[in-house]
């Protein structure tokens, strides 16, 4: 049982370096738009025994495209090589491969970088029992100062060109061997703080901005990580700079604001407004009993104009009971109906001659052409039996 956790201790680390070595080969940043080709320039001479060259490259930031200048790096630890980064196509869109330290050069895209790099393996130096030897071929040495050094001609048996990136339009076409493969498997160091401080010092110097320099950096490498004021200016371009095309996102035109009607016109779909005096013109309908008791005198001329036919109508009951039918608004059960009792004083001025001279308005009574008022003067006993029975006491007192 005590070898139980021994063993999960030991899985768990295993994970862990699994973990880690799987981080260099994956992808830190993806883009559809191809670096520019690598610029023309000199390496600066090895500063000192133990350097390590570590080619420049095109990284992509905020800004689009900059250049982080080559630069000599301190191997983490005797034996360790350089593997550079890589821009690949990786089937709809661009991605950078890390760089990392190993015991050997694993595939870095097929990537010409040169002083070494030409695309496969390394050619620059090797580790001879702890110290590492340079090859003057490739890389600028003062032989005066740096003593472990050999000469071996390099034969680039591929095609020489400044791409820098792998796959899609235009790329290197080159695929990782079997050998590569095994050496990815082999354990990774990430790269330095140098050389991380290398590519932030970049970062922030406009110069290097692809978009800027036109793929020609102003500092293109250094002889130490950081060191930008001694810096390498790049002699030329890698080819012609094609500056990147992004696609502006498409914005929906401005609305213009919907004209509105002004006040006075009516809009379509809802009635025409008026002002406060030509509602009272227009008369509306009654919607309660109450309002249309309330309407009706108002019309009371009209009654007047009815009673002003005698001779159409003999029986003068009829012509009071249409006087005492007006008074409608007593059997209203609502007490606004009370004070409007007043207009039923009106069929006290029957005894009066003057209201029997109203005959003499004739040609209002004329107006029996309209059928309409004869129809409503008529409807309204009709419409009120009760009125009838009340007409026997003023009856009475006319008869009185």
């Amino acid at each position: 049982m005590r070898f139980i956790p021994s063993i999960r201790l030991l899985l768990f680390a295993l994970v862990m370096l699994a973990m880690s070595t799987a981080a260099f080969a994956q992808f830190g940043v993806s883009i559809t738009i191809g670096p520019p080709a690598l610029p023309v320039y000199e390496q600066p001479p090895v500063p000192a025994q133990g350097y390590l060259w570590a080619p420049g490259y095109w990284a992509y930031g905020p800004d689009g495209y900059f250049f982080v200048p080559g630069t000599w790096v301190m191997a983490p630890q005797p034996g360790y090589l350089w593997t550079p980064g890589y821009w690949g196509w990786n089937g709809g869109a661009f991605a950078f491969n890390e760089g990392y330290w190993g015991p050997h050069v694993g595939f870095y895209g097929g990537i010409n970088y040169g002083f070494g790099y030409g695309g496969q393996g390394y050619e620059g130096g090797r580790w001879n029992n702890g110290q590492f030897e340079y090859n003057t071929a490739v890389n600028n040495v003062n032989v005066t100062n740096i003593h472990n050094t050999y000469n071996t001609t390099v034969i680039n048996n591929t095609t020489v060109n400044r791409v820098s990136y792998n796959g899609g339009t235009g790329g290197v076409t080159a695929a990782p061997t079997a050998q590569d493969r095994t050496y990815a498997q082999e354990k990774h160091i990430a790269p330095v703080a140098a050389q991380t401080q290398q590519v932030a010092t970049a970062r922030a110097n406009p110069q290097q901005r692809a978009s800027v320099n036109q793929g020609k950096p102003a500092i293109a490498a250094t002889p130490k990580p950081g060191s930008f004021s001694g810096g390498v200016p790049a002699k030329e371009a890698g080819a012609p700079y094609k500056p990147e095309v992004k696609a502006a996102a498409a914005q929906p035109p401005a609305k213009a604001p919907a004209a509105r009607p002004a006040n006075n016109v009516p809009r379509p779909g809802t009635p025409a407004t008026s002002t406060p005096a030509a509602r009272n013109e227009v008369p509306r309908p009654p919607s309660t009993p109450e309002k249309a008791a309330a309407a009706k005198p108002e019309t009371a001329p009209r009654p007047a104009a009815s009673a002003a036919k005698p001779e159409n109508t003999p029986r003068p009951a009829e012509n009071a009971a249409r006087n005492e039918s007006k008074p409608q608004p007593q059997t209203a059960p609502h007490p606004e109906a009370a004070p409007r009792t007043e207009t039923a004083a009106r069929p006290e001025n029957a005894p009066h001659p003057q209201a029997a001279a109203k005959p003499e308005s004739a040609p209002r009574a004329e107006g029996q052409a309209h059928p309409e008022a004869a129809s409503r003067a008529e409807a309204r006993p009709e419409n009120a039996p009760k009125p009838e029975k009340e007409a026997a006491p003023e009856e009475r007192r006319q008869q009185q």
